[in-house]
């Protein structure tokens, strides 16, 4: 006899309908998956059997075989346990059901039990988008699942459990668990480095401000010791909470990736992601076999710190270009492309040179010139012109570090950050950009309105700067949000001149 179950594949972040088709036939004991499963498919043949049999019934010592159409879609990961089991009880005659409205999902263990499953809210999202009424998760994913409105979802412990409520033995479970909001969840921020417990480097904070109001890309250099990575650590400090569907964005990512965390169905706080310098490309952008998302798709809507910037490969950095550009990337594959978010803050910091005193007045520098400009060089012109904030972390004086006083705390500044986020929201409601960063050259001229005298400073730092046309836009769209700071509709030459200011320049 032949049993149709539905289940659902993930493909990158985006899912898609599987058709679990379960045949028995007489013949010599045999059980085979066909629909090009992978290595967790294949080895679902031990955990079904032994799950079936632990859960009470008979498992078939005939010819079966279980389809996963459509054939030509590479199938990954252990989701189909449950299907399969279930095709194998319908097909058997040991269960009589109608399961054509209903989508199932999970991994089983050999006693018949539930386990966590990668990807379910992408999953949920796809089965209720196509009219599914009933989607059976593990009772552990209820409230990732539930994340999606309007979905009925039926959380189930064991393949048991599944069982007696086919055979009208017990009620359908309820979804016990509360819709998570942002709101509900902002009190539990992560624990972030306050600026007020920073000694000094009042200029940097400043930069790093307004790098938070425009979602601006920033890199520090200074000598060691000077605090450059704690600076990097406060930044998700002074960013504006995410909106419900920014959290749904990076819960999605997340849990695709297998990162997200049983107790957090929904991130509530901004990713910070602080890959080592020794990282591969595919680490970085994604990649794989079957493509997964990288440490720049993790750091969306976030910060992907990069700590020692010139030890990153050249060719890493290059990758990056694209992404800082487009906010998403595209990984191409034999079997088709898939894309990923990428909407994320770069921060960087480096030494200005490698043993990294070139410049400080306490320390003699021990590089001669040709190495400087070598090590300096391993960032190319391309990439820094990517760079909206380029600024000097100095030494910091004994005086500053022994000063008992406390500096303005990290809420105070993101209150002025979102504020200048929610004039940001309104300039651009109706589109896709949520700050000045994302700007097209089309929203720059609709936006970046300056006064006579901020377009004449433009113009000579132009000529004099040698800027590219890039630059150019960059300079505009970081002034906007410096003006943006101080509730400021027209670009005043104050924030031309600030914004100049952070313009990237090589110091040999």
């Amino acid at each position: 006899m032949l049993a149709k179950v539905y289940s659902c594949a993930l493909v990158g972040l985006e899912g898609t309908i599987v058709e679990v088709e379960v045949d028995v036939s007489p013949g010599l004991p045999l059980f085979a998956i066909v629909g090009l499963p992978d290595a967790a498919v294949s080895e679902a043949r031990e955990r079904v059997r032994s799950a079936v049999r632990n859960s009470g019934f008979i498992f078939p010592l005939k010819h079966l075989c279980a389809n996963l159409a459509p054939a030509d879609l590479k199938k990954a990961g252990p989701a189909y346990d449950l299907p399969i089991a279930i095709g194998i009880i319908l097909s058997t005659d040991q269960l009589f059901f109608d399961v054509s409205d209903t989508l199932f999902l999970g991994e089983l263990s050999l006693d018949g039990s539930l386990r966590h499953t990668n990807g379910i809210l992408s999953m949920v999202a796809l089965a209720h988008k196509n009219g599914f009424k009933n989607i059976v998760v593990p009772e552990v994913d209820a409230k990732e699942a539930a994340l999606v409105d309007g979905a009925n979802i039926m959380p189930f412990a064991s393949l048991s459990q599944i069982a007696n409520y086919m055979m009208g033995k017990i009620p359908a479970p309820k979804l016990d668990c509360s819709k998570t909001t942002v709101t509900e969840q902002v009190a539990n921020n992560a624990s972030f480095i306050d600026f007020a417990h920073i000694k000094g480097q009042e200029h940097v904070k400043r930069a790093l401000e307004v790098a938070a109001a425009g979602g601006h890309n920033i890199v520090m250099f200074g000598p060691p010791g000077s605090g450059k990575t704690l600076l990097a650590r406060s930044l998700p400090g002074i960013l504006p909470p995410m909106t419900n569907e920014e959290s749904l964005e990076v819960t999605r990512i997340y849990s695709a990736s297998g990162l997200l965390p049983q107790d957090t169905p929904l991130i509530c706080n901004r990713p910070f992601r602080s890959p080592h310098h020794t990282i591969s490309d595919a680490g970085l952008v994604g990649g794989g076999h079957i493509p997964k998302p990288g440490e720049i798709s993790l750091s969306h809507r976030g910060v992907l710190f990069l700590d020692e910037l010139p030890e990153f490969g050249q060719a890493i950095l290059e990758v990056l270009r694209q992404p800082l550009e487009d906010k998403l990337v595209t990984i191409s594959r034999a079997r088709g492309s898939m894309t990923f978010p990428a909407n994320f803050m770069l921060v960087g910091a480096m030494n200005p040179c490698p043993c990294g005193y070139y410049g400080d007045p306490y320390h003699p520098c021990t590089c001669n010139p040709g190495l400087i400009s070598r090590y300096q060089k391993r960032i190319s012109g391309p990439f820094l012109d990517r760079i909206d904030i380029f600024i000097e972390v100095p030494h910091i004086d004994y005086e500053k570090l022994s000063d008992d006083r406390l500096g303005e705390k990290s809420h105070k500044v993101q209150e002025r950050v979102s504020e200048a986020r929610l004039i940001q929201r309104w300039r651009f409601e109706g589109s896709t950009l949520a700050a000045n960063s994302e700007m097209t050259p089309l929203e720059v001229r609709d936006f970046c309105k300056t006064s006579d005298a901020a377009q004449s400073l433009l113009k000579t730092a132009m000529k004099q700067m040698s800027l590219s046309a890039r630059a150019f836009h960059r300079i505009l769209k970081l002034a906007r949000t410096i003006a943006d700071l101080e509730k400021s509709d027209i670009i005043e030459v104050n924030h031309i001149a600030e914004a100049i200011q952070y313009r990237p320049r090589r110091s040999v």
